[in-house]
């Protein structure tokens, strides 16, 4: 065969790029969201509904329930990421049947896109909660493949051995399959029975840290999450509030899933300064 031969034959590469991923990169919502509103018929690409796996260019008109994305517009948003130490008794939905308080409520609206939550906290723990405009950042790190760890501190009561760290360290059979702590620390405090804490997964499984102490018989009184891979909660973050995180702090949380910075828009130097300087005083209610 000759080497033309061989080229006509070589398989051409589709073009364009899955739908779901284009949405989820200018903030739309996370792939997840994306492939459920298009299994739902909420999603048309040039008039007609779109299909999971589906394609699409620059020259591709989409909308979502009846709405045309503005792609220009939303691929030059800068990604942005919220920092936010949700208290107890808010719920991680936008909205709620029993009209209950979500993490939702406190936070400003974007000018651009929305804001998609990076994992969960169950009603009753606190600490830590990432948001991003950023639907593919939200994506990788959520998902178990980048193994973005999350450490939390947790009051436990009961009587807490060297073996029961150890078994819980190797790994215990929980009713959705195997789980463990990849490293657990004792932390000052506490008093009688209970005692402190720092626990770090590697999965955003629904009550895992609870569970995993439940396991071995143990109650936990108190769960904050205090870190999530490089992003740690300060102090200085009161309950209740939120901070955006500077340029800087979101290009390192974006490597660590193998995403590229995004470029700021074209500005003078002294404005861009005075952007990020707006950026690192935004911690309000």
């Amino acid at each position: 065969m000759s080497e033309q031969d061989l080229q006509d034959t070589e398989i051409t590469p589709p073009s364009g790029e899955k739908l779901q991923k284009v949405l989820a990169r200018i903030g739309v919502g996370s792939r997840r969201d994306v492939e459920a509103w298009i299994s739902q018929g909420r999603i048309k690409v040039n008039g007609v509904e779109a299909t999971l796996g589906q394609r699409v260019d620059l020259h591709d008109a989409i909308a979502v329930d009846g709405k045309l994305i503005k792609r220009e517009e939303a691929a030059e948003a800068t990604r942005r990421v919220i920092m936010y130490n949700k208290p107890d008794g808010e719920i991680c939905t936008r909205d709620d049947p029993e009209g209950r308080p979500t993490v939702f409520d406190r936070l400003p609206r974007p000018k651009e896109g929305r804001w998609i939550n990076i994992g969960r906290l169950d009603i009753n723990t606190t600490g830590l909660l990432l948001f991003t405009t950023d639907g593919e950042l939200a994506n990788r790190l959520m998902h178990p493949s980048y193994e973005m760890d999350r450490e939390y501190a947790v009051r436990v009561r009961g009587e807490v051995d060297d073996e029961m760290i150890e078994r819980l360290k190797a790994g215990v059979m929980l009713e959705d399959g195997p789980a463990k702590f990849t490293d657990i620390q004792k932390a000052p405090g506490g008093e009688g029975f209970n005692h402190w804490y720092h626990c770090v997964v590697m999965e955003g499984r629904n009550r895992e840290v609870r569970r995993l102490w439940e396991s071995q018989g143990m109650v936990v009184s108190r769960l904050k999450r205090v870190r999530f891979g490089p992003v740690f909660l300060n102090s200085d973050l009161p309950m209740g509030r939120w901070r955006e995180m500077t340029q800087g702090e979101i290009d390192i949380l974006a490597a660590e899933v193998g995403l590229q910075p995004v470029a700021l828009p074209a500005m003078k130097l002294k404005a861009k300064d005075k952007m990020e300087r707006l950026q690192r005083k935004s911690t309000r209610p």
